[in-house]
């Protein structure tokens, strides 16, 4: 069974949502979505200074069985990528909600995140697709 954190917010692309109080929030890919694609061989992180919108595909997860295309879950500037994920894709496998984050986005509109799913609601649609 996927692991679905209370203090997360969550698309239903699988992408997971971390709003800091700086007006930045840290994006990765779910458990779920990990578990999905099985073990991960290659990240493409987006580029430091990319501006993205809601749903612009940013960045890429490859695994022995697929390419995977992440997607902004906000609109902003991508202000950090998680450089290990280069020479240790397999964090995603290992630590998902933890060293496995794959960028940090400097929030357009803070309002927007009212608009993405809380853990009951990510919850929910992982059961619907069961």
């Amino acid at each position: 069974m996927s692991v679905v954190h209370a203090d997360l917010h969550y698309t239903k692309t699988h992408e997971w949502v971390k709003v800091h109080g700086d007006g930045t929030a840290t994006v990765g890919i779910t458990d779920h979505a990990q578990e999905a694609l099985g073990d991960i061989v290659f990240v493409e992180t987006p580029d430091v200074g990319r501006q993205v919108e809601a749903g612009d595909g940013c960045a890429v997860v490859e695994s022995v069985k697929a390419a995977s295309d992440i997607y902004a879950p906000l609109a902003g500037e991508v202000v950090e990528v998680n450089t290990a994920l280069a020479d240790t894709p397999e964090l995603i496998n290992e630590s998902a909600y933890g060293d496995g984050w794959i960028f940090t986005l400097r929030i357009a509109d803070a309002g927007a995140v009212d608009g993405l799913l809380d853990a009951a609601g990510y919850q929910a649609a992982l059961d619907a697709e069961a």
